[in-house]
């Protein structure tokens, strides 16, 4: 050290007396004590343009100094001229040391958020003015313009979770920036205005060091860099971006574009940060300096995910006196949807809501309103999931068809479907819907049976097609006859005065087992959901199934698992809902959460009935295992292993269900709380026992106003209906309780 420091002295006439290292990511910083004061040793390792590269930050930093209301450190030029020295096989350069305290370690109250602001504008100021660059930069990882360089260590974050959101927020940037990057501003931007280079002085931004980042690139990435770190560990973070961008369009005025944009650049940003930090720490596991923000990062991630983009845009737009877009109002759409659809399309709440967008367990509403989903159960791994979006946009852009060709995709989609099953289901048909699959299993069942009689549960719901309306009580219609149905009573636990211990299975299920005896010779199929949905989130008795199945198949009928709403690991423990009673169906309807929004439906069933079936006329669906349809159907089954959705919906759903039952100690309205993982039912009913209906509908749209999505079922509507897609968490959980809660402690629950 003692030969760099009579180096540092032979150039600037500093005499150092000791150094002290500064946390980087690549080149090595020193605070250096001489006499005099304290100044910032750079040592960078020599490459090609690299004394190009440090005369440009030098040219930079004067630039940025010439009338600054903000400090930024100068340059100290050594004595033979030029910005730096090489010694021992490296470079040095000394820069001025800028006193002040770091924005990380300040409070950040909104005086000291619009002081960011103003330095973020005068930044977009200096940096639009800088003029011709001499060299031509290579492609930089830290520039936003480069994403991609850094998003390619997104496999390295080890959250699952986190890396599924980072996933979503590049292929929004992807989708939303791309196309405008040739329209944007450009200049050479400062590019990392984080809360450890920013410097603060009694209560305000001061100043800005370290322009080793500095890359020609959009002006608003700049803006997004450092409001990035001015939304850290925010209860509001759309609040204190509006502060900062506030101050900075008073400083330098944002474009329209680059306001509609922000909200993709700053999520862009935490794409990167988070991205990065994974990549190096397996590098430096021990720095501080990388880690130590990521943790705020990863909150930050999951709140803006949250606010979505249409607030962002509508938030950013006012304060900075755009024009806002107009939103198209609810009544517009009626009149429309009344003039072109069919009015037996009913529409949720009181007051419908116009969807624009949506992410995960977060739907937005076209005035930006963003909405907690505990409803949607087909959006299985969560809406517009990153990893099924990507995987479809693939197959449609390389390959389209239908069963009449070879291609990979079907059979290695059926190989990881049939996986979840045991060894006697080893046959899938490919359908478009549940409808569609219920179709087709009773035509197994007849075709395999001779039969045509279909026993079902009252108030079970099984398609839309005219076979499954024949067997779904929950849509028959007084004076409708059904022939070949036979309907079983709904075994309801609550309210039998049976325990779930097998008695009450094996009481309830003596309706059904009479019934079997009587119409043997005819019966061709049972079928039941596990846990009834349109019945208001039943789970059938245990021991109840274990006895109809096997009367069923005494007599040589089939038995038919509707899994349509309960499958794909919703319950958490059980991927599928018969296994919660011990039981093996001989086919097995999927549905609904299998594309996870994509239409895409199966059967599943035994070699014998599949070649049973073969031997009647072709079977050919057009669309049913079609390359994109895999596509999404593989998705979904890698994404619920990868971020282990079942068994969060096993935890979050105990959860959520133990306070349910919690709150009902304290609101007699609450009857019962019943279901398996995150497929629940809350029965509500009032001080005379008579179905609350009234309620359940004032709850909903009570809930619909306080942006938490439920909806309500069962034969009386008296049912709250909780349904989530299975990112939702214990937070979403607490959220629903303490918004419910808050209900049922004002309202009047006995009447």
């Amino acid at each position: 050290m003692e030969a760099l420091f009579a180096e540092i002295k032979r150039h600037y006439g500093l005499e150092p007396t000791s150094v002290e290292p500064l946390e980087g990511y690549e080149d090595r910083t020193f605070r250096m004590q001489a006499a005099g004061g304290r100044w910032v040793l750079k040592e960078h390792r020599p490459g090609p343009g690299r004394k190009a590269r440090i005369e440009l930050e030098s040219r930079l930093m004067e630039h940025f100094r010439v009338g600054a209301r903000f400090e930024y450190p100068a340059q100290l030029p050594v004595k033979a001229g030029g910005s730096y020295f090489e010694y021992d096989g490296k470079l040095y350069r000394v820069l001025e040391y800028l006193e002040g305290g770091f924005m990380a370690e300040a409070t950040q109250d909104e005086r000291f958020l619009q002081s960011l602001g103003r330095l973020l504008g005068e930044l977009a100021g200096k940096a639009a003015g800088f003029g011709a660059v001499p060299v031509s930069p290579d492609p930089f990882a830290w520039d936003l313009q480069h994403l991609g360089m850094s998003q390619q260590y997104n496999r390295e974050i080890a959250d699952p979770r986190i890396r599924s959101l980072t996933a979503y927020m590049y292929r929004q940037f992807q989708a939303e920036v791309l196309p405008m990057a040739y329209s944007l501003r450009r200049g050479f931007i400062h590019n990392d205005a984080n809360d450890w280079n920013i410097l603060v002085r009694d209560g305000e931004v001061t100043g800005l060091i370290d322009f080793g980042d500095a890359c020609y690139s959009w002006l608003a990435a700049d803006l997004a860099v450092g409001i990035t770190y001015g939304l850290m560990n925010k209860e509001d973070p759309l609040q204190a971006a509006a502060t900062i961008l506030g101050a900075y369009h008073a400083v330098f005025p944002i474009a329209p574009d680059e306001a509609d944009l922000l909200y993709y650049l700053i999520g862009g940003r935490l794409c990167m940060s988070l991205c990065q930090a994974a990549h190096t720490s397996k590098s430096q596991p021990d720095s501080p300096y990388i880690t130590i923000s990521q943790a705020a990062v990863e909150k930050l991630i999951e709140q803006w995910v949250r606010i979505g983009p249409v607030a962002a845009r509508r938030t950013f737009r006012k304060v900075t006196g755009l024009p806002q877009v107009p939103a198209t109002g609810e009544e517009t759409f009626r009149k429309r949807r009344n003039r072109l659809l069919s009015p037996s399309l009913s529409l949720s709440y009181r007051h419908p809501i116009i969807m624009e967008r949506a992410a995960f367990q977060y739907m937005f509403g076209n005035d930006g309103t963003s909405y907690l989903d505990a409803y949607n159960n087909i959006m299985q791994v969560g809406h517009c999931h990153p990893e099924v979006v990507a995987r479809t946009s693939e197959a449609l852009r390389t390959l389209n068809t239908n069963t009449r060709y070879h291609y990979e995709s079907i059979l290695s989609y059926a190989e990881a479907l049939l996986k979840h099953f045991p060894p006697s289901l080893s046959r899938v048909f490919f359908v478009n819907s549940g409808s569609a699959a219920t179709d087709l299993a009773l035509r197994l069942a007849r075709f395999y049976t001779g039969r045509n009689q279909v026993m079902a549960l009252e108030n079970g719901y099984h398609g839309n097609t005219s076979a499954g309306i024949a067997i779904s009580h929950y849509k028959h219609r007084p004076g409708h006859a059904y022939p070949n149905t036979l309907l079983c009573p709904m075994p309801k636990v609550f309210g039998s005065g049976w325990a779930d211990d097998g008695t009450a299975g094996r009481h309830l299920s003596e309706s059904c087992l009479g019934q079997i005896l009587e119409h043997g010779e005819s019966l061709a199929a049972f079928i039941a959901e596990p846990i009834m949905g349109c019945g208001g989130q039943v789970p059938l008795p245990h021991g109840y199934l274990e006895r109809v199945y096997q009367a069923v198949r005494k007599i040589g009928g089939l038995c038919i698992s509707d899994e349509v709403q309960v499958g794909f690991g919703r319950l958490g423990e059980h991927f599928w809902g018969y296994e919660r009673y011990g039981v093996v169906p001989d086919l097995v309807i999927l549905g609904k959460p299998m594309g996870n929004g994509h239409p895409l439906g199966a059967v599943v069933c035994t070699e014998e009935i599949a070649r049973a079936f073969a031997e009647g006329p072709e079977f050919f669906s057009s669309f049913g295992g079609n390359p994109v349809s895999c596509a999404a159907g593989k998705a979904v089954l890698d994404v619920l292993e990868d971020e282990n959705l079942p068994r969060q919906a096993a935890e979050t759903g105990e959860y959520l269900m133990r306070c349910l039952r919690e709150l009902g100690e304290e609101s007699p309205l609450i009857a019962d709380v019943r279901g398996d993982g995150l497929f629940i039912g809350v029965e509500l009913l009032l001080a005379d026992g008579k179905p609350a209906t009234r309620k359940a509908a004032q709850i909903k749209d009570h809930l619909r106003e306080e942006r938490v999505l439920i909806s309500t079922d069962g034969p009386f509507d008296n049912v709250l209906k909780i349904k989530p897609p299975l990112p939702f968490n214990r937070g979403n959980a607490d959220e629903l309780l303490e918004k419910l809660g808050a209900f049922l402690r004002i309202n009047d629950n006995s009447s």
